[in-house]
């Protein structure tokens, strides 16, 4: 038996009688070499490569006619040159018909989110709640979700992602359904809450199949077009919500918007989206898996991830804050102006969308351009641009505050120039995530991404704006009662965004002393790893990133 699977395995030209006893016994050693690398233990991991690369050796030292290999070999590289090279016009027609159905998703993933943002003052009239109750709506969903990323995470490793985001969309949009009948604050809270667990299904993967379909300039357009969705969806969101809860004259039909839309998106992802082998991109698709507490110890281990994680938990912050208590800041802000009986406040709610919505596509599009611009010349820009992007936005949000009460005009152009600034990041942080880890580790790094930037970002902001206002409330009725205290306690609270941008900037430059050296370990890691697979060798489980 063993004879036959050698000799079957042997080119037509080894089977000479010349080659024959030079040619077995050498193999036999590489696949038993081989079996016990595959069975060592966790602290053998740099021996097993050791093994491997001697055992080619050892091949390399035969004379032999290498031409098939050769063949194989070429072919395979000249693949990965074409990936590499390829361009926006060389896309798929079906590829493209993926990057919508992802897109479409993530914008109704938006879109249900920053519903409630656009109808929070009817929502808390009709629960008859404050501010701190109000915030912790979108603070409860976002708990959820950040709790259930890193599961869906693994999963999305390991399992069919097609059905998992196909579950997951259901979820949200059943829950976001029949959360909008419910008439008890505390059930409707529940009910949010359930929503942020559907989300997470998708948000952890769906831009890693972005990473296993496209590499190089071509990934990072698509990751562009993909979080689009984030600022256009958030805008959609007011928009959608504020709008259909004018027009059917009750907040509740705002929320039955996204869930018809969800039943749509379910139906794509089951029967028009193919789930590509993870990092065939790269030429990598043949990296097995490791144990998931193995993949958290080299996620931690990396630096570039992390750090741009604890700057990316600094973006989330300010964006969630400022989602969720922008529109009615404006609308309070508003009433405050000198000739407040000529400014339609009613109005605000619409403009801060389309504000959101023409901001996020700017500055996606310019913060994708700088970094494929620069990064030639300059490797390390990308979290450069990130900490620029923040630096340039904490003091135009910060005059927003101010210039609400006085001009109108001069208060929405700093608010888009803001917004354009922070809306740097998006794409871009993603991108950094996919080079620096391993291709069989995303959707677990997405995962964890998501817990920390959330539980230390947006989870928190939203009840925590909210709580710091209603005690400068207290602190200021104390002092004098005044119309403008709901203001001035608000405005008071949102000053703290200013200062968490700054922290994040600090984040990315450090960033930036780390990111060309987490890049090449998982170049390294991959080329290896194509490289065996070149030779015959199968799957290997590559641990680059941890040595």
């Amino acid at each position: 038996m063993i004879g036959r699977r050698l000799r079957s395995g042997i080119p037509p030209t080894w089977k000479s009688n010349k080659f024959r006893l030079i040619f077995i016994p050498v193999l036999c050693v590489k696949k038993l070499g081989y079996l016990a690398c595959r069975t060592v233990m966790p602290s053998e991991k740099f021996e097993r490569v050791l093994v491997l690369k001697s055992i080619n050796k050892m091949e390399g030292d035969i004379t032999q006619n290498n031409s098939s290999t050769e063949l194989v070999r070429s072919n395979e590289e000249s693949n990965e040159t074409s990936q590499s090279e390829r361009t926006i016009k060389d896309v798929k027609f079906r590829e493209w018909v993926m990057v919508f159905i992802l897109c479409f998703v993530n914008l109704i993933n938006y879109m249900d989110r920053f519903t409630l943002a656009g109808i929070l003052e009817d929502i808390q009239k009709y629960f008859n709640v404050q501010n701190d109750k109000g915030g912790l709506l979108q603070t409860a969903f976002v708990l959820s979700y950040m709790i259930f990323a890193p599961i869906f995470g693994y999963l999305g490793d390991r399992y069919s992602r097609k059905k998992i985001m196909a579950f997951g969309v259901f979820l949200w949009s059943l829950t976001t359904l029949i959360g909008s009948f419910m008439r008890d604050y505390w059930f409707f809270l529940l009910f949010r809450a359930l929503v942020g667990i559907g989300e997470a299904s998708y948000s952890t993967i769906a831009p890693t199949i972005i990473s296993d379909l496209f590499v190089g300039d071509v990934r990072s357009k698509m990751l562009a077009f993909f979080y689009f969705a984030i600022p256009v969806g958030s805008g959609m969101g007011y928009i959608v919500g504020s709008e259909t809860a004018k027009l059917a004259g009750t907040w509740q039909w705002g929320l039955r918007v996204t869930p018809f839309l969800g039943g749509i998106a379910v139906v794509l992802i089951l029967f028009a989206l193919r789930d590509p082998e993870r990092g065939q991109s790269e030429g990598s698709s043949h990296i097995q898996t490791t144990p998931w507490t193995e993949d958290l110890k080299d996620l931690v281990k990396n630096k570039s991830f992390m750090i741009s994680t604890a700057g990316f938990t600094c973006v989330t912050f300010v964006a969630g804050a400022l989602a969720w208590w922008g529109p009615k800041f404006i609308e309070m802000g508003l009433k405050l102006q000198p000739h407040a009986s000529s400014v339609d406040s009613n109005s605000s709610t619409f403009i801060f969308g389309a504000i959101t919505i023409l901001a996020g596509l700017v500055g996606l599009t310019l913060g994708c351009y700088l970094s494929q611009i620069l990064k030639p010349k300059y490797p390390r820009v990308d979290p450069i641009i990130c900490a620029a992007g923040l630096l340039i936005s904490a003091p135009l949000l910060l005059g927003t505050t101010f210039a609400v009460t006085y001009n109108i005009v001069l208060c929405y152009v700093l608010l888009f120039l803001g917004q354009v600034a922070l809306n740097l990041n998006w794409s871009i942080v993603s991108d950094i995530l996919l080079y620096v880890v391993l291709p069989t580790r995303r959707s677990t790094a997405e995962g964890f991404q998501l817990l920390v930037s959330h539980a230390l970002g947006d989870a928190g902001s939203p009840y925590l704006i909210g709580v710091i206002s209603e005690a400068v409330l207290i602190m200021l009725n104390n002092s004098s009662k005044s119309n403008g205290n709901d203001f001035k306690a608000l405005q008071y609270a949102l000053f703290t965004t200013c200062f968490v941008e700054i922290l994040g900037a600090f984040f990315f430059l450090i960033n930036a002393l780390y990111i060309l050296q987490d890049k090449h370990k998982v170049e390294k890691a991959i080329q290896e790893v194509s490289d065996y697979d070149t030779a015959g060798q199968g799957d290997v489980v590559s641990n680059q990133t941890t040595e």
